[in-house]
């Protein structure tokens, strides 16, 4: 069986996940193709399977990623399936989240051409320092910081970024400086294990640590988030920070492309391939 691992044409980083996936599929007695979601020429048709890695070049061409979405759903089996695609690349799905109950950062949507304050946006919500990012984007892309007195003069840079694009300001987390921020992986059915990894802004490479214990809040929460859709996913990463009183929130739900961490954990390596394997034979 072939199964297509699906990356971009120019990574705007090493995907440190793929080498290991690629071989162990191999050995597992599968046929993995690394293939571009921006090439024309990649033939998807020829796959029994594809599984959505490392296409994280996305951001800057949303409308054109979903269409390839959409094409490649109408000719084989893709996870995550296309509906969970079309409802995690824009995080408006924070706001979801939120109005199912389901604790997540604080987070002021400001649509894409609007002209607000961001000085008032952060006293309306007391905060001290912020950050922006845009509502759709990989790998930090865009996502900066600033201290409450700086807002003033970031008041362009803040309105060039709305003028672009749909953005989000959230509260700058003082967690990320001590326990960090924490990516939970969840593969078929099950978390597997966590990795805690620094803040990161535009332009700054992502540092993570070996595997590290899912305290039982955490476990929990990532649980509520993913229950609706549960069935649905072969992979996901729960990005989770706590907040001033040590209670968990999710900063971002990855449901497209997420680095998982297998080299941190080998045996989430052994059961996401097991779990290809299950499927590109159903």
């Amino acid at each position: 069986m072939r199964v297509a691992l699906a990356t971009c044409v120019i990574k705007p980083e090493p995907d440190p996940d793929e080498a290991l996936l690629v071989a162990a599929l191999t050995e597992a007695g599968v046929e993995p193709r690394v293939l571009a979601w921006d090439d024309p020429a990649a033939a998807w048709h020829e796959a029994g399977l594809c599984v959505i890695r490392s296409t994280w070049n996305y951001p800057h061409r949303p409308d054109d990623f979903l269409a390839w979405a959409r094409r490649v759903a109408g000719v084989t089996r893709m996870y995550n399936p296309l509906a969970i695609v079309a409802g995690n690349y824009h995080k408006s799905y924070l706001r979801g989240l939120a109005d199912r109950g389901v604790p997540v950062v604080d987070t002021v949507h400001v649509a894409r051409g609007a002209a607000p304050e961001l000085a008032q946006i952060l006293d309306e919500r007391g905060w001290d320092r912020a950050v922006v990012k845009p509502a759709v984007s990989a790998a930090s892309l865009g996502t900066w910081r600033l201290e409450r007195a700086e807002a003033d003069a970031c008041q362009q840079r803040f309105a060039e970024d709305v003028a672009r694009r749909d953005t989000m300001v959230q509260p700058y987390m003082r967690a990320v400086e001590g326990p960090g921020e924490r990516a939970l992986i969840w593969i078929d059915g099950a978390l597997t294990h966590a990795i805690r990894k620094t803040a990161r802004f535009v332009g700054e490479r992502e540092q993570v640590s070996p595997a590290v214990p899912i305290a039982g809040d955490e476990r929990r929460l990532a649980e509520v988030a993913l229950a609706p859709i549960a069935d649905q996913l072969l992979y996901a990463r729960v990005d989770v920070v706590r907040d001033d009183d040590g209670a968990p929130r999710i900063m971002e739900l990855e449901l497209i492309e997420p680095s998982l961490y297998l080299a941190e954990h080998p045996p989430a390596l052994a059961r996401l391939v097991a779990a290809i394997v299950a499927r590109s034979r159903g």
